[in-house]
């Protein structure tokens, strides 16, 4: 069996299984970790995520395989089938005695008020909330009055995607907590990337965790939740409440209503060892990059840069030869117009891979990108614009679910990735545009590996192939859309937004 199809067989029976029973304990995996580690001092493994199955399995091994403590970190985490098989997952884990911690942003978080503070009761399991302004335990009125007064603050958000298991295994990238990021929204689905780390690295993710753990910008949900004022939600559950939402969530996961027929039938093949991907990972020299919480002090309104818009400004003006490129959004800032035009301007080939308007569903980012696209192909960047029926995406997705009733999905660009002279790769959480470089906080890991980055850039460039990609500069990939979404563009394109782009 393929290390490929050994992996998905796990992810079936680690994230879905539990229709069935609670997985067993993997102690001997995580033996397996610490012999790779310790034969490997200073070092960092990596394996490269680029399939939804592969980043869904790598999760669920990770919860199911804990010990001691697992931290997540997540810009979305979503009440959908995914969002709520995952919840499901740390709450086994904490009952099994398992240290469970989880920062979530507070701009896109819809979990039910009593939902989230009966976990956060449990006591295991600790639950913060960063920069909540907007959201949780927040009322309507002091959403405005905030939007207001603190524009800025409200603005900050923290885009970090992490998640660490007894501070061994780490895993990073663009996908958040939601169905559409692990190909199982029948609608809309994004072609994403995330990175398996091993080793050294780990070390680094987990210092980052607990930054923001003691920040004064996390705050616990319970304090969200006191109704001390009249600016604040009062919410309460009984111990009766939050052993029915408990309950709840473990019979949810083990109904096999909630799972294709396609996906349980392969539960009985699946093997049990770690042994695989582990041989797979590349041992390496690996930066983790990230921000201070709050991005930056504020003093410079809507900009101020970062840490980690420094590190990869430094990678971009490293290239002697090409620079490749995948980001959802494309809009620069004058100083990475700047940094760009310079590179290029000194010979360096620059391939970079974006949402088209067709395949976009940020119509305010993609007016950002439609007022500079001219300049951009004028400095000699050569542009390549995802298809919504990009033909890599859909014959991935045919695989894993041969028949899709009804309107094929749309698939959208989200992964976060730039590949310098076929040698160095980055993969994180970083878009190319002012909000990342200025507003959110972002992470990701700088890979210093020849063969990890030529095989990161092999996917890109297939994502840039005619078949899922249109060029910019020959395919007019506009024409593709209705009249109307181009004239909502359009309207954006006037308006004085790309400081928030």
């Amino acid at each position: 069996m393929s290390v490929q199809r050994w992996l998905v067989a796990c992810l079936l029976t680690l994230c879905l299984g539990s229709a069935w029973a609670a997985p067993p304990a993997r102690t001997g995996s995580m033996a397996l970790v610490d012999a790779q580690v310790q034969a490997h001092p200073g070092r960092t493994g990596v394996y490269v995520l680029e399939a939804p199955v592969e980043a869904l399995l790598g999760r669920a091994w990770l919860a199911d395989s804990a010990r001691e403590s697992i931290e997540v970190q997540y810009f979305i985490w979503s009440t959908d089938n995914i969002g709520i098989l995952a919840a499901e997952a740390l709450l086994r884990a904490a009952e099994r005695g398992v240290r469970v911690r989880v920062i979530v942003d507070d701009l896109m978080i819809d979990a039910p008020d009593k939902s989230l503070l009966a976990l956060a009761r449990h006591p295991n399991v600790d639950i913060r909330i960063y920069n909540p302004l907007t959201s949780v335990g927040v009322p309507l009125m002091t959403r405005v009055i905030n939007v207001v007064t603190r524009f800025r603050a409200v603005n900050q958000r923290m885009h970090d995607k992490t998640m660490v298991v007894d501070g061994k295994v780490a895993i990073t990238g663009g996908r958040n907590m939601a169905a559409e990021y692990f190909d199982y929204n029948h609608r809309y689905n994004f072609r994403d990337r995330d990175v398996a780390l091993l080793g050294e690295a780990v070390k680094s993710v987990r210092q980052n965790f607990e930054r923001f753990w003691a920040s004064d910008l996390s705050v616990a949900v319970e304090k969200l939740y006191d109704g001390l004022g009249l600016m604040q939600k009062n919410v309460r559950v009984t111990d009766d409440e939050i052993q029915q939402i408990y309950r709840d969530l473990h019979a949810y996961a083990r109904s096999p209503e909630n799972f294709a027929p396609e996906v349980r039938s392969a539960i009985d093949a699946t093997p049990t060892s770690f042994d695989r991907i582990t041989a797979a990972m590349v041992w390496c020299e690996v930066e983790f990059i990230s921000d201070a919480p709050g991005k930056n002090d504020g003093s410079a309104g809507l900009g101020g840069g970062g840490q980690s818009t420094a590190a990869l400004a430094r990678l971009i003006r490293s290239a002697q030869h090409s620079v490749v490129i995948q980001s959802p959004y494309l809009v620069f800032s004058d100083a990475s117009m700047a940094l760009f035009q310079a590179v290029a301007a000194r010979g360096v080939e620059v391939r970079i891979n974006t949402n088209s308007l067709a395949s976009t569903d940020n119509l305010p980012a993609f007016s950002g990108y439609r007022n500079q696209r001219e300049r951009m192909l004028a400095m000699g960047l050569k542009i390549y614009e995802y298809r919504p029926d990009a033909e890599v995406q859909r014959l991935q997705m045919q695989q894993r679910i041969p028949a899709l009733a009804g309107e094929p999905p749309i698939f959208s660009l989200h992964s976060k990735t730039i590949v310098v002279d076929s040698k160095v790769a980055y993969i994180g959480t970083f878009n190319l545009d002012p909000r990342s470089e200025n507003l959110n906080t972002e992470v990701g890991a700088i890979i210093h590996d020849a063969g990890v980055a030529r095989a990161v850039q092999a996917q890109i460039e297939r994502d840039m192939a005619p078949g899922s990609s249109w060029n910019a500069a020959t395919d007019e990939p506009d024409r593709h859309v209705a009249a109307t979404k181009r004239a909502k563009v359009r309207l954006l394109q006037v308006l004085p937004l790309r400081p928030l782009l």
